[in-house]
C-alpha cells in the first residue's frame, strides 16, 4: 500500500522559538521530498517517522511533540507539534498548494530588470500582475502567481487595483514611467510604489508631478526611488533584484 500514499506532515502548533510557523506543511512519499518545516534534526526526525508510517498498514495518522533542545541537538528552545497523515499521493498537489494571503504586486516593465524580479519573487507571497505592452518581452515560462498582461492601458489597472497593492514600476520608456508613478501616488492607498531609477529622476517626477498639482507635498514620501534594500550598490538586473525582493517583504 505505501506505493500509492504519501505523509502529510503538518505543524500543527509551536511554542516559543520554531523554525517554521504553524499552518507549514511538507510532503514525503517512496520518490521524494516536497517542502520543509525548517530542516534540522527536527525535518529529518519527520521524514523518518513518515517513512515508518508509509510502512505500516495498520495506522494512517499520528501525532507528535518535538521539543526542540539538546534532545534534537537544536538551540531554538521551543517546541513543534506535529501531526503526520498518510494521504493517496493522487492527492499531493492539492494537499500542497500555498494557502498563504497572498498581496497584490503590480509590475510594470518585462525588460532585464523585471524579469530578475520576477525570478527572485515567483515562490513569495505576492499576487502579481504583470505588464509589458511588448509582449515579446515576457519570459518563455511565467510563473503560476503571475498575470502576465501584454494589452490595454497600464493606467486602468492601476486604478483598479485594491486598496494597499504594491506597484513597482521599470519600463523601457521614461514617459510611461512618470505616467504610471503619476496614477499610483495619486490614488494615496498604495502600500508601496517603487521607481527604478536614480535620486536626480525622482527629482525630475516629483516636480513635474508637483508642477502638474497631481500630488501635494505630503504625498513625495510615499514614492522609493531608487528602490532596493539600502546597501546593495550593484547594478546587475539579479543585484537589484534581490535587494528589491527584500524590500517588498518588509513591506508585508
Amino acid at each position: 500500500m505505501s506505493g500509492a500514499f504519501g505523509v502529510l506532515i503538518s505543524i500543527l502548533e509551536t511554542k516559543g522559538s520554531a523554525p517554521r510557523e504553524a499552518g507549514t506543511v511538507m510532503w514525503v512519499d517512496a520518490r521524494g521530498i516536497q517542502g520543509t518545516i525548517g530542516g534540522g534534526n527536527l525535518e529529518f526526525q519527520a521524514i523518518e517517522q513518515a517513512r515508518k508510517l508509509l510502512a505500516d498498514d495498520s495506522l494512517m495518522e499520528t501525532t507528535q511533540t518535538y521539543a526542540l533542545g539538546p534532545l534534537l541537538e537544536q538551540c531554538c528552545g521551543g517546541s513543534v507539534v506535529l501531526h503526520l497523515h498518510k494521504k493517496p499521493i493522487a492527492e499531493r498537489t492539492a494537499l500542497m498548494v500555498d494557502h498563504r494571503r497572498l498581496t497584490p504586486l503590480y509590475m510594470f516593465g518585462a525588460g532585464h530588470v523585471g524579469r530578475a524580479v520576477m525570478a527572485a519573487i515567483h515562490k513569495l507571497p505576492f499576487a502579481v500582475t504583470w505588464f509589458d505592452e511588448r509582449a515579446q518581452e515576457f519570459p518563455t515560462f511565467v510563473p503560476r502567481c503571475a498575470q502576465k498582461v501584454a494589452e490595454g492601458s497600464p493606467i486602468a489597472l492601476v486604478e483598479k487595483a485594491p486598496p494597499g497593492s504594491l506597484f513597482l514600476i521599470f519600463t523601457h520608456s521614461h514617459q510611461l514611467d512618470y505616467a504610471i508613478t503619476a496614477a499610483v501616488l495619486a490614488r494615496g492607498d498604495a502600500r508601496f510604489c517603487g521607481l527604478i531609477g536614480s535620486k536626480t529622476k525622482r527629482a525630475r517626477f516629483e516636480n513635474r508631478m508637483l508642477k502638474e498639482r497631481v500630488i501635494s507635498e505630503a504625498d513625495l514620501p510615499n514614492l522609493t526611488c531608487p528602490i532596493g534594500v539600502e546597501g546593495i550598490t550593484g547594478k546587475e538586473p539579479e543585484v537589484i533584484a534581490a535587494a528589491v525582493a527584500a524590500q517588498l517583504l518588509q513591506q508585508l
